[in-house]
């Protein structure tokens, strides 16, 4: 039986703008469409989650605006429990400004807005009861992320922590994060700028970093590689089975924006159903990449049948 999942962290309003290309630093380029949408990584990964089965709750603030009304109508309405995420009277909600180019690239400036104000009081202990996993990312203060860490890991639920956007942690929670979810990019900042390998690399070239991971603390890492799938660091496997290569599923992407939303969602949907780390990163690969063949996020999100179907044909 599937249990619950707890989601602390950010919702936004996505405004998104798509264009033939990306503009370089200080050029203006055309747009030929605009769209808002609800977004924020800790609310894209609950819909996510819940899409694919998942029993979810969303902690987090928004403000007591328009943007903050769709955004509780988006993921109440995907079956996200909502009841937790606060209305506040004194900040607007949190906004994303996306470009998306032709080939579904994208780049993202955050707003925080009600994001800021989430404080540990926000995460009461009651919130954690029979919870499996706990999603947390970067988009919210560290005091908080921290005190939602250390109140899950008291309650017995696997704490995942994405690494995005990246900032430095303290070694405080580091040690209370049972996964830690990052790019390649991520991966080699967090361990010192360490060069990571070729991304079609053989599994056996990842050791290092398995090794790197385990003597910080993070004893679990799944590092994805964007079309060249992803890869499982886990060190509490038996011998020889530390290290998984996850393919790459192939699609033809038309937006990325929050595939890797996608992917935390149902890795956490995945462990909470009780699979292990590579069956829930493989799980994960095909969710995000069938994120990326419509535009949007949430709505983008694909259900476990589908997900289930792709991975029965492939």
């Amino acid at each position: 039986m599937t249990r619950r999942i707890v989601v602390v962290g950010s919702l936004n309003a996505d405004l998104t703008i798509y264009c033939e290309r990306l503009p370089l630093p200080g050029e203006t380029v055309h747009g030929n469409g605009f769209a808002v949408n609800p977004g924020g990584k800790s609310a894209n990964q609950a819909v996510a989650a819940s899409k694919l089965g998942g029993t979810v709750s969303l902690i987090g603030a928004v403000g007591n605006d328009s943007n903050g009304a769709m955004l509780l109508a988006s993921t109440e309405g995907a079956g996200v429990d909502v009841s937790r995420v606060r209305r506040s009277a004194d900040a607007a909600t949190g906004v994303a400004v996306i470009a998306v180019d032709a080939s579904g690239e994208n780049n993202i400036i955050i707003s925080a807005g009600a994001n800021g104000t989430l404080a540990p009081a926000d995460v009461s202990a009651d919130a954690f009861d029979d919870a499996a996993v706990l999603c947390l990312c970067l988009e919210v203060g560290l005091e908080t992320v921290e005190a939602a860490a250390k109140t899950a890991h008291d309650a017995g639920a696997t704490v995942l922590l994405n690494l995005s956007p990246y900032a430095e942690i303290p070694q405080s929670l580091a040690d209370l994060s049972d996964v830690l979810l990052v790019n390649a990019h991520e991966a080699s900042m967090f361990l010192g700028d360490a060069e990571m390998p070729h991304p079609g690399a053989h599994a056996s070239a990842w050791e290092p970093a398995r090794s790197q991971f385990a003597e910080r603390g993070l004893q679990r890492v799944l590092v994805t590689l964007g079309s060249h799938g992803s890869v499982v660091l886990d060190s509490l496997a038996a011998s020889g089975e530390q290290i998984s290569r996850i393919a790459p599923t192939k699609v033809n992407a038309v937006d990325t924006t929050g595939a890797g939303d996608a992917f935390t969602g149902a890795v956490a949907a995945r462990l909470a159903a009780g699979e292990t780390l590579a069956e829930a990163a493989a799980f994960a690969s095909v969710a995000a990449a069938l994120a990326t063949t419509k535009k949007g996020t949430q709505a983008a999100y694909p259900g476990a049948e589908e997900v289930l179907g792709h991975l029965r044909i492939s």
